[in-house]
């Protein structure tokens, strides 16, 4: 595990120059030289890391994913997760390329007194992982370098009481510009995410069927993102996107299906469909059922009737 508590370390293990910045720092993929006795690593970085890589001769694993960065892509670590680097010589990458791109270093102090000490962490791409990155165009990828190199202009310069707030205003706009391109690429790769929402609705149409009420109980966020192979905020984000709905309010919508259709066709009593659809007490199954219809389950059923 190689742990970099600061900037400074990280541009020490990398061979590059000492920061100019001790909190804040923008490297050039092109001048990164690891040490060249490794075949692969484990990093923690106690600050964010925001990549923009193109043709970058190694494999990425975050979790139990690998990514391959031979295309333009962006990714966001928050600080302390833990990241795997494979070198991978063989890696398709078009070889008469150089590896390009940037690393933004920030550290969490640098926000220290400014409204991106929360807001930032309200960025659901911090806990996507790597294979769901984010793909930028051309245009896309430009307008982030331009900002990328507008925050290292501003800090390259005299430090005044104004360069914190210009600094934390261009990355607020770096990401927002890319809450943006992730609604983009939501809605652009429609027959991946067509095929996700199917996957989605035949698990938890399989989960209710084989499930053994309170045995296993409610379905979570977390066993529906994992079943489709995505992180629970990147699954929430797309759903919300192309449906409307986050992953919370799918699973409800799943619960609500079925108990209308047990309301409606059986003579089973409230408490036995909540115990039977996974609820710990009738009242919270009633509380959710109201909610979503402004019926009680017994006003629903005397209706059908």
């Amino acid at each position: 595990m190689n742990h970099f508590k600061t900037i400074s370390d990280y541009h020490s293990f990398a061979n590059l120059p000492a920061p100019e910045h001790p909190l804040i720092s923008l490297v050039a993929y092109n001048q990164i030289a690891y040490p060249k006795d490794w075949e692969s690593w484990k990093l923690k970085h106690e600050y964010y890391v925001i990549g923009l890589k193109r043709n970058v001769p190694y494999k990425f694993y975050y979790g139990q994913q690998t990514y391959d960065f031979n295309e333009g892509v962006m990714t966001f670590i928050a600080p302390n997760q833990v990241l795997s680097m494979e070198h991978n010589p063989n890696l398709k990458v078009e070889t008469h390329l150089k590896p390009s791109g940037w690393l933004l270093l920030i550290h969490p102090d640098f926000f220290w007194k400014t409204a991106l000490v929360k807001k930032i962490k309200s960025y659901d791409f911090f806990n996507y992982t790597t294979h769901e990155a984010l793909f930028v165009s051309l245009k896309e990828e430009a307008q982030v370098v331009t900002l990328f190199k507008s925050i290292e202009q501003e800090y390259q310069g005299n430090l005044d009481p104004f360069s914190q707030k210009i600094i934390v205003a261009h990355l607020e706009l770096l990401l927002n510009y890319a809450e943006r391109f992730y609604q983009r690429q939501f809605l652009t790769r429609n027959k991946s995410n067509h095929q996700i929402i199917e996957k989605v609705e035949l698990w938890l149409a399989t989960y209710f069927k084989e499930a053994k009420g309170l045995e296993k109980g409610l379905p979570t966020v977390e066993q529906l993102a994992e079943a489709v192979c995505l992180s629970p905020s990147y699954l929430s984000s797309l759903l919300t996107s192309v449906t409307g709905m986050s992953a919370l309010q799918h699973i409800h919508a799943s619960v609500i299906s079925l108990a209308k259709e047990q309301l409606a066709n059986t003579q089973l009593s409230v408490s036995q469909i909540a115990y039977d659809l996974g609820f710990g007490h009738p009242s919270s199954f009633h509380k959710l059922f109201k909610k979503k219809t402004q019926m009680s389950p017994l006003e629903f059923r005397t209706q059908c009737n």
